[in-house]
């Protein structure tokens, strides 16, 4: 029986490469796996790439993108084993429901990996619908500097200091985004300087 899971951590847990790594296991067996990736980060050409340096093309997925009925076409041509995306905080609400519906109608499991909340603290929306509509959810850990679960992400000022207003949506990477435990989330946005 298929299901709809949540991959999620904060930054730099190891998302993209547990993904990359469910994918190559179909793959190895024959099976036909399908990517995706938001098609607002294009910091990778557009494909899904780990720090440790692999990556894999990627469809992309945009707000008014379809899911159930692209993944459905695609089905139809050959089997699909598995369908992965990557960056899936900014699914859409709708477009969360119509993996559900991958799900349920077409028996094909969806693998989502993304964030849980942004740098104040609030979750995405895609990420909310995910918590209320996996059959199971999974946390990829990473640790704070301290050595603690992070659990919290910040942004990061060009001074050190977090930001603590702003669009919810900035693409960056390490230098923009520190994982952090409660504690030092809570300290940062009182103002302490994040230690490098």
């Amino acid at each position: 029986m298929a299901k709809l899971y949540f991959y999620y951590s904060t930054m730099n847990a190891g998302k993209s490469t547990a993904l990359l790594q469910a994918s190559h296991n179909y793959e190895e067996r024959g099976m036909r796996t399908l990517l995706y990736t938001a098609r607002i980060d294009s910091r990778d050409g557009g494909r899904i790439a780990s720090r440790i340096g692999i990556a894999r093309e990627a469809r992309h997925f945009h707000p008014a993108l379809d899911l159930r009925l692209e993944i459905g076409n695609e089905q139809q041509r050959a089997p699909i084993a598995c369908v992965l995306v990557d960056e899936s905080q900014f699914l859409t609400p709708v477009q969360v429901r119509q993996l559900g519906s991958v799900v349920d109608e077409l028996n094909i499991p969806v693998l989502c990996y993304g964030l849980r909340t942004d740098f104040r603290g609030e979750l995405f929306p895609g990420s909310a619908q995910l918590l209320g509509w996996a059959d199971n959810l999974v946390e990829i850990k990473t640790i704070c500097h301290c050595g603690r679960k992070a659990i919290m992400v910040v942004r990061v000022k060009a001074d050190g200091t977090a930001e603590r207003e702003g669009a919810q949506i900035e693409i960056g990477g390490n230098e923009r985004y520190v994982p952090l435990c409660r504690r030092h989330f809570s300290q940062a946005l009182a103002g302490a300087k994040i230690p490098d």
